[in-house]
């Protein structure tokens, strides 16, 4: 086994893979079930993506408070009272009646998943060996897609065959897991050797790196909260098949990039890899009345086509930017950092449920599709300055 592999996969990198897994595996459960849940509350098409815009709002403002806390409480603790507050929170959906108590526990939800997501990927940098933080983020990136492609089908099944309150209930049991998990993740070897890091503004690459990340986040925001709406109301008889094809994509190329390897420059494939997802979405966006005209097939291979393309380029952008985040920030600040990353991401993710959502409800699916897309173009330009300034 050549030197790198054999210090990647160490039992701290294994833990921390299996937590992330966990998390995503069961947040994507609640993701897309939550709007039909609020659809059967009474709520309108439109206001049915609210949930995923507080959420992510609470999600993005909560980061920049939570990275920070992180850095100076340590990972690990974080990650552990996280996951604890998600058992309960998780708990709480379960016995929701009406669609506010959605809207009313959104932010905290968000704020907590802040905590536990940030700590996650900040602890992961002093687990991945430095020369080789790309195809390290790469293996582990495996995790999060891992858990979206079983996840969606799993929670719509749940929602579908049995109820809204026994999926939320299992939930919290996979979140209670995760919590006693995470106790086994080595202590923050940083607090050991530094003062406690200041509270302070961003540094500016991450704000650059972030800006990416945001034009990005809005069609995933949109995607998340209405493709699988768009594929019941076409009657496909997979309706997660974009969630569950957009997790396959990702995980076909995290392999192939893990194993042919990124070069000494691994950010110059960024531009290329938003193309990529930028393609992907032009098909959820212009190809819908050819493709559906010839019947549920022809619509359902639209979906699947689109989620692999759109899933393989998003998920190399991602891990670029988080690779290059840990070469440019130092170590006692990585919370903070990854704090920033996760405000753009989820403010993206929330307002492009929000607000694409809105334009869906107004006028079509199609629609917000296209305005998902010229935003994603609007960060090409970000990404060729960033590709041409990393070394």
């Amino acid at each position: 086994m050549p030197e790198f592999r054999s210090t990647l996969w160490t039992r701290p990198f294994l833990l921390i893979w299996s937590c992330t897994f966990l998390t995503f595996f069961a947040a994507f459960q609640l993701f897309p079930t939550a709007p039909l849940r609020l659809l059967e509350l009474g709520a309108s098409r439109a206001e049915s993506g609210l949930f995923l815009a507080i959420f992510t709002g609470g999600s993005s403002f909560g980061a920049l408070v939570t990275g920070q806390m992180a850095d100076r409480m340590g990972h690990r603790r974080m990650l552990v009272g996280s996951a604890t507050a998600f058992t309960l929170i998780m708990a709480t959906y379960a016995f929701l009646p009406v669609r506010w108590g959605f809207y009313a526990l959104a932010p905290f939800h968000g704020a907590v998943w802040s905590g536990l997501i940030t700590s996650t990927v900040a602890m992961l940098g002093g687990i991945l060996p430095e020369d080789g933080r790309a195809k390290g983020m790469s293996w582990y990136g495996l995790a999060s897609p891992l858990g979206v492609v079983f996840g969606p089908s799993v929670g719509v099944a749940l929602y579908q065959h049995g109820s809204f309150r026994t999926m939320c209930l299992l939930l919290g049991l996979c979140f209670l897991a995760l919590s006693l998990l995470a106790r086994f993740l080595p202590a923050d070897a940083h607090l050991e050797s530094h003062e406690k890091p200041p509270m302070q503004w961003p540094d500016r690459p991450v704000l650059m790196l972030s800006s990416v990340l945001l034009f990005v986040a809005f069609s995933y925001g949109a995607m998340t909260s209405y493709s699988t709406q768009e594929a019941i109301s076409l009657g496909f008889k997979w309706p997660s098949a974009f969630l569950s094809c957009l997790a396959m994509g990702m995980v076909v190329m995290r392999l192939i990039m893990a194993s042919a390897g990124f070069g000494e420059r691994p950010t110059r494939l960024l531009p290329w890899m938003l193309l990529l997802a930028i393609v992907g979405m032009g098909i959820m966006a212009f190809a819908g009345g050819r493709w559906e005209q010839g019947g549920n097939h022809l619509g359902l291979a639209r979906h699947v086509v689109a989620a692999l393309l759109y899933g393989a380029g998003y998920s190399m952008v991602y891990t670029l930017l988080n690779t290059e985040v840990l070469n440019v920030v130092a170590p006692d600040r990585r919370g903070a950092a990854f704090g920033t990353f996760m405000f753009a991401f989820d403010a993206g993710i929330g307002l492009g449920s929000l607000l694409l959502g809105s334009l869906i409800g107004a006028t079509s699916f199609a629609w917000g599709w296209r305005a998902g897309l010229l935003l994603m173009i609007c960060g090409l330009p970000l990404t060729w300055r960033i590709a041409r300034r990393a070394k």
